[in-house]
């Protein structure tokens, strides 16, 4: 099975909205969550979908996977304080529909909307060939370690510079063993999956995802995602 686990967790503070968390804000007509699910409920190789969600919004959540038809879903799961906590969550409840040692673990943040169809194809054969993927698109800009005193450190070279993205795939019991080990040694500081799999001893391979594959965490962003979609329909309405 190959089974993606959508982090929907945030609270989405940056966005400065009172009215509701960032991946149910809605852009023409449609919350960003169901974007995202869109992807990979739509994806001939996924076969089930482990939403995590706040607690306190899981019966809304219910309602949108109800109202959009996502059938690949097959539970929704409070998360926990932590980003780490709340991937754990995801899957502890993907091993449970889990059928095999083999099956492919698909980390995704719900408020990535942009991700594409290729690259999840790409993912899921990298897993295939190397034993995992880390979406990444190139670095743009210069790229520089900061130190204690507001200096600038060492300046990389930033052609041989990628930013990690997401999906972030894994065979799920590697990835789950992973947690369960850092749960042992009190680790709760790893920013993502790639990076526990890799402090772990995993050598970790790189899939090249489209650059519109933004994160929405502030109000800049989301205004990207609108100018990055409407220029996409544009471009079917015109057929490129």
């Amino acid at each position: 099975m190959n089974i993606a686990v959508i982090f929907a967790g945030g609270a989405g503070k940056r966005m400065n909205t009172r009215a509701l968390p960032k991946q149910f804000l809605e852009m023409h007509g449609k919350p960003v969550l169901i974007y995202t699910l869109e992807h990979f409920q739509n994806h001939p190789q996924i076969d089930a979908i482990v939403l995590v969600c706040i607690t306190s919004w899981i019966d809304y959540a219910e309602k949108l996977i109800r109202a959009y038809h996502m059938n690949k879903v097959v539970d929704i799961v409070p998360g926990g304080s932590t980003g780490q906590e709340s991937i754990f969550e995801g899957l502890s409840r993907a091993r449970e529909i889990s059928k095999s040692e083999k099956d492919i673990v698909l980390v995704h943040d719900g408020v990535r909307p942009l991700i594409d169809e290729e690259t999840i194809t790409s993912c899921l054969a990298s897993v295939a060939l190397h034993g995992n993927a880390v979406t990444t698109t190139p670095a743009i800009e210069t790229i520089f370690v900061q130190d204690e005193k507001d200096m600038v450190g060492q300046i990389f070279n930033r052609s041989r510079c990628a930013m990690a993205r997401a999906p972030q795939c894994f065979y799920l019991t590697e990835l789950y063993q992973a947690h369960l080990q850092a749960q042992a040694e009190g680790r709760d500081d790893f920013i993502d999956s790639a990076m526990m799999m890799q402090y772990y001893g995993t050598r970790l391979y790189t899939v090249t995802g489209p650059v519109e594959n933004i994160k929405i965490t502030t109000p800049t962003d989301f205004y990207l995602f609108r100018a990055l979609l409407d220029a996409q329909e544009n471009m079917q309405i015109v057929g490129l």
